[in-house]
């Protein structure tokens, strides 16, 4: 039993974590400010998720199965997938008309659906490594709510910004980190007999091509049209500091 009812408690803490970043929204401070800083930082910590963690994870998962030439291939190849299911959903997301902010709308939006995408194979993976070692599953665990705090910052603080509903921010916030209990759902009921290697190594490539989109051509930009540009770009490397350091602490 504990078997099964730890991992999907592990999975919940790491899914869940991700609400730590609304506290922002409920307290008085300059949220444009904080709007900048948030998605600075946010793209920071999702472009060094993608390099250090995903692409990394996915290219080891594929040469599990094939020579390196095909590994590196394959990789690039589910990138790109991601890359253009990035654009295609960027194109499909509807302006909000009610939003004060239309361009800072759409980000915190868009950072929900790539973080709901992300979140879903993260579960899968928090689950099945929780069941086959404790250890690894609690490393694992901690390591995902380190970074899913700002990237909850990255969805509460823009739809905030956009709309001046703590509450809204707050639901679509909770329903980026219901999705990775979900995914532990999916491995438990209906994946654990058909996952293999390869298609755990394609969902973490094409989720780094969604998330280094996100990042590079939604977050950094938008944060970069507010006023002294330096401190967004200070704020992107404190991102990446952040999420390398807590792969040091993590070792």
């Amino acid at each position: 039993m504990s078997d099964t009812v730890i991992p999907f408690i592990l999975t919940f803490i790491a899914g869940f974590s991700t609400l730590i970043g609304t506290i922002f929204i409920f307290f008085k401070c300059n949220i444009t400010k904080l709007t900048k800083y948030a998605l600075a930082f946010a793209a920071g910590v999702m472009v060094c998720v993608s390099f250090t963690d995903l692409l990394p994870e996915s290219l080891n998962l594929f040469l599990k199965n094939n020579v390196k030439i095909t590994a590196f291939s394959l990789v690039l190849c589910f990138i790109i997938i991601g890359l253009i299911i990035s654009a295609l959903i960027d194109k499909m997301i509807p302006e909000n008309n009610k939003a004060n902010d239309k361009k800072i709308y759409k980000v915190g939006i868009f950072s929900m659906i790539a973080i709901i995408i992300h979140n879903i194979p993260e579960g899968i993976a928090t689950f099945l490594s929780s069941s086959t070692s404790l250890s690894l599953g609690i490393t694992l665990t901690v390591a995902i709510a380190l970074h899913n705090i700002p990237e909850g910052i990255s969805i509460s603080i823009p739809i905030y910004k956009a709309t001046g509903n703590k509450k809204k921010a707050f639901i679509y916030t909770l329903i980026s980190g219901m999705a990775e209990p979900f995914g532990a759902f999916l491995a438990f009921f209906f994946l654990k007999p058909i996952i293999n290697d390869n298609i755990m190594g394609g969902l973490l490539s094409i989720i780094a091509g969604i998330m280094i989109h996100i990042s590079l051509l939604q977050m950094l930009p938008t944060s970069l049209k507010y006023k002294e540009k330096g401190s967004s770009f200070l704020f992107f490397i404190i991102g990446l500091s952040f999420m390398l350091l807590s792969h040091y602490l993590m070792k």
